[in-house]
């Protein structure tokens, strides 16, 4: 498991494009008979990427995490990015289609994965909740933006205060419709919150050009399909595609609340 220390608005003047990279971007999430992970000092997120081969795939628990098993002390949230594929917590199996996501409360100990594509999201968690799974339907969702901004998408809100429970997970899938590149506009920041995208169903010749710093010293990576940007809670994020896309969000922090942030007008940024 790569471990990365936490960051400040400071150290973004003069910042290289691989410096940036290195901090910023996880690059291969995705690896075929793996399960890879990356821990975060920014709350403390774990993001990884499960890709099974011909046999399931088993959560290990890395030693950065100090703990018996992975969710002894952590919450999980699991999104099939890929074609559809099985999770199966502690001998009981779920299956994912495409998009679909499944919460795992803190204390499972078992976690396996099977086919698909399985993009990983964990969080600290002081006390446990049901394991749930979730389909598109029944994250209720919400149509933002238009073709006239080239923002026209859908937004599936799985984990949230009014939705899945968990300690402080966030999580959700925002589908772009064809035609349209910007994720989010106008931006904004989380003060509270650290928040990653992973950008996916991205054709392979694509990218999503993601903006991060402070909104009055921006900076950009160019991220291609099934990489992931940890946006500290001082960073902007939002991003425009050379194609249209999907992107995971998920949020760890001080508080659940999906309003929760500071938004920032387009003339504002420099």
């Amino acid at each position: 498991m790569e471990v990365r220390h936490a960051t400040a608005p400071d150290q973004i003047p003069g910042a290289t494009t691989d410096w940036l990279r290195r901090r910023f971007l996880a690059e291969q999430l995705f690896v075929p008979g793996e399960v890879r992970l990356l821990y975060s000092h920014e709350d403390r997120v774990v993001v990884g990427g499960a890709l099974p081969g011909d046999g399931p795939l088993e959560l290990p628990c890395p030693d950065p995490l100090r703990a018996e098993h992975f969710l002894e002390r952590r919450e999980l949230g699991v999104v099939n990015v890929g074609e559809a594929g099985v999770v199966t917590v502690d001998g009981t199996p779920y299956e994912l289609a495409p998009k679909e996501c499944l919460y795992v409360g803190r204390g499972a100990r078992e976690v396996s994965f099977e086919g698909g594509v399985f993009y990983l999201v964990s969080t600290p968690a002081h006390t446990g909740h049901p394991t749930v799974r979730a389909t598109l339907e029944d994250a209720e969702p919400v149509r933002l933006g238009g073709r006239e901004g080239s923002n026209d998408r859908t937004i599936y809100k799985y984990v949230h205060a009014k939705g899945i429970q968990s300690c402080q997970l966030v999580l959700g899938v925002t589908v772009l419709e064809p035609g349209s590149m910007w994720n989010t506009m106008p931006c904004h920041t989380h003060e509270r919150r650290t928040e990653i995208y992973l950008y996916f169903d991205l054709p392979g010749d694509q990218r999503v050009i993601h903006l991060m710093g402070r909104p009055d010293e921006t900076r950009n990576l160019v991220v291609a399909d099934r990489q992931a940007v940890i946006s500290p809670p001082w960073s902007v994020h939002c991003g425009f595609g050379t194609h249209s896309y999907s992107f995971v969000w998920a949020m760890g922090g001080e508080n659940q609340a999906f309003d929760d942030m500071e938004q920032v007008a387009i003339g504002e940024m420099r």
